[in-house]
Formats: structure tokens, sequence, C-alpha cells
């Protein structure tokens, strides 16, 4: 799944410390998802077979609220300013970034490419703090979605917040919209009457991004239409990490009601896509993809929103 969002390659350990004390007072643009039952899966002609994302199956959810964005720059810059929480990444040293990302100055410090996907980068001191390594604050980006986190850095965030990761299945409820087996969040065409409805790659991936959506690398989080839930950037920009333990196999878990992945595994879902997906190479912009991650990783293409 390197395509999409690649593990740490040395799969190293870090100092994890003591995990931020909870009781934070933040506040987050909250849609209410009705409960129900809802059909997620799908059985899309140029579905992925090894990732598991069918048969379409009906579940049945609890109501529940989502923030409708991806947590942001500035939001997690609190998280830091009042825990001092360093990321994984941070105390790794470096992080994985995308190749086209990186100024020529940085790139003359890269640690390593990634074998069987050299796009990818090592850069040192890539964090979210320097989403393509020295140089590139996020001073200017406040609004765009925070990334380089590991799934250990969200749920850090989470329980300082008071909220949770959403489990794969809400995740799909709430991005498919109140659609009932659309291909996106906003229907079956990806860009309905020639509009662009997500940050993905446009061009020769992986060498050149022609941008035609108007964002190389992330967008700010309100950049698309919402979806009918009101939620924003449910396909592309970065890839969200979801509470679930990641299996690809028929799994009586993932079925309702109120529905969780295994209880134990080395990977952990990420679901929606990123600003890298090119149907050639990785379509999982679709909303029934689905891909994964190990718990330690970070990358400059994947964040994550939360449940109340």
């Amino acid at each position: 799944m390197s395509c999409c969002a690649p593990g740490r390659p040395d799969r190293a350990e870090v100092e994890t410390g003591s995990p931020p004390a909870s009781g934070a007072s933040v506040e987050f643009d909250w849609r209410h998802i009705p409960g129900g039952g809802y059909l997620l899966g799908g059985s899309d002609h140029d579905a992925n077979p090894e990732d598991g994302e069918g048969p379409p199956r009906r579940v049945t959810l609890s109501g529940f609220r989502v923030s409708a964005t991806t947590v942001t720059n500035a939001q997690f810059a609190e998280f830091v300013k009042a825990t001092g929480y360093r990321t994984e990444a941070e105390r790794f040293g470096s992080s994985l970034v995308f190749h086209t990302l990186v100024s020529r100055r940085v790139a003359k410090s890269v640690r390593r490419r990634i074998d069987g996907s050299p796009w990818w980068w090592e850069v040192p001191d890539a964090c979210w703090r320097w989403p393509a390594g020295r140089g590139s604050h996020v001073t200017l980006r406040s609004e765009h979605p925070v990334v380089h986190v590991s799934w250990n850095d969200a749920l850090a965030y989470c329980g300082w917040a008071g909220v949770h990761l959403p489990t794969e299945a809400q995740w799909e409820a709430a991005a498919r919209g109140g659609l009932v087996g659309a291909r996106y969040p906003w229907g079956d065409e990806l860009t309905p009457g020639g509009a662009h409805m997500c940050n993905i790659w446009q061009g020769d991936f992986p060498q050149a991004d022609t941008a035609e959506d108007g964002h190389h690398g992330t967008c700010p989080v309100r950049s698309f239409p919402p979806n009918g839930f009101g939620l924003f950037e449910v396909a592309g920009n970065v890839w969200e990490w979801c509470r679930d333990v990641w299996t690809a196999q028929p799994d009586p878990r993932r079925a309702g009601p109120d529905p969780v992945g295994p209880p134990d595994g080395s990977h952990r879902v990420i679901r929606g896509g990123s600003f890298l997906c090119h149907a050639s190479h990785c379509n999982r912009y679709r909303v029934a993809a689905r891909s994964a991650n190990t718990p330690e990783s970070a990358t400059s293409n994947t964040g994550f929103r939360v449940v109340g």
C-alpha cells in the first residue's frame, strides 16, 4: 500500500512518554449523523480486490456527531501549546514526504528513497510543523489539515480533546452524505459538469501534477463543496485515520450494529484517499475504498477527523 501512505521504513521504536492530560475545552464544527441503517462497502468495477471493499453490507449505527473537517494545523497547534506534546515524527527525527513537495535545498539532506516507491523520501525534521522539511513552516497553512501525525498521535490528541477517532463504519456512513451506493460522496461522476469536487492528482503520476483542481499538495479544509451531511474533503486531500484495526477478510465484527474491526492487528484503517490519488495508480478516493498503515507511521498525506 506504499503508493497511498507508506509505513515507516525502519519500524523503529521511540519513547512514547506520558499521554497528555484530558479535559481541554475544544470547539469543533459538529455534524450530526442520524442513527439507522446504512449500506457500506462497494462493488465498483475498478475496486482493489486485496482491500476488502466488498461485498456491500448493511449495518446499523447509533446516531453520532463528527467534525465537519479534518483537524487543522491551527487546532493541532493548540494541543501542542497546551501539552508540550511531541509527535512520533518529531521523536523519530524524520518523516515521509512526497518528492515533488521537497525543495532543492532540503532534497540534499534526504536520508533515503523508499524501495518500490522512490517518490517517497525520508526527510530529516519533516513533521507537522515542517511538512516538507525545514523551511516549510505551517504559518501560512493554519487551515490546512495537520499531517505527519501517526495513529498514536491522533489518539493522543483525541484523549486531550475528549473526542475519539471514528470507527470505519462511522467514517463511511458520514462520508456517503446520505447517498446509497454512490462512487463518490457527491454522486457517480468524478467531475460532474467538468467541476473538480476534490483534491487529487491530475497529470502524469508520480512526476507531474498539473493541479487542475487548483491545488498541489494539501488544500485548506473547506476548499470544495461539502457532502450531503455537511462534511468537507472526505475524498482526497489527506487520508484519515480510523479507530479500527485493519482486516481485508470477511469479519462478523464489520457488520452491524455499531461495527468495529478485529481486536488485534499490525495496521490501522485509513480512509478517503489523498492529494496523491490518481486513477492510473491509486483510485482510493472512491467512498468505498480502504487502505491501512502501521500506527507509528506518519506521512505528508495523512491526517484525521474526530467524532464526539
